[in-house]
């Protein structure tokens, strides 16, 4: 059952909902001025892994100049398969 994340392009207000299903129908609105329109925004995310003596516990960003301009790289602290 995931959550999603919108943002009311009335009033700015960042709300989730809940679905239970995809077949579900369901009428959504902005709980703070009733508006129906709104844009899905990206989730943030947060989580704890095991980790050795020493080694960072936050996340670090790298920036670079590359061919469409500006990129930028986050590193985030936990398990990894390379």
């Amino acid at each position: 059952m995931p959550i999603f994340e919108f943002r009311c392009l009335k009033c700015n207000e960042v709300f989730e909902m809940l679905m239970l299903s995809t077949d579900e129908e369901m009428e959504m609105r902005c709980p703070h001025c009733g508006s129906g329109d709104f844009e899905r925004v990206l989730s943030t995310t947060t989580y704890t892994a095991g980790f050795s003596r020493g080694e960072s516990r936050r996340p670090s960003v790298e920036t670079r100049e590359c061919a469409s301009g500006t990129c930028t790289t986050w590193n985030v602290p936990g398990y990894s398969k390379s």
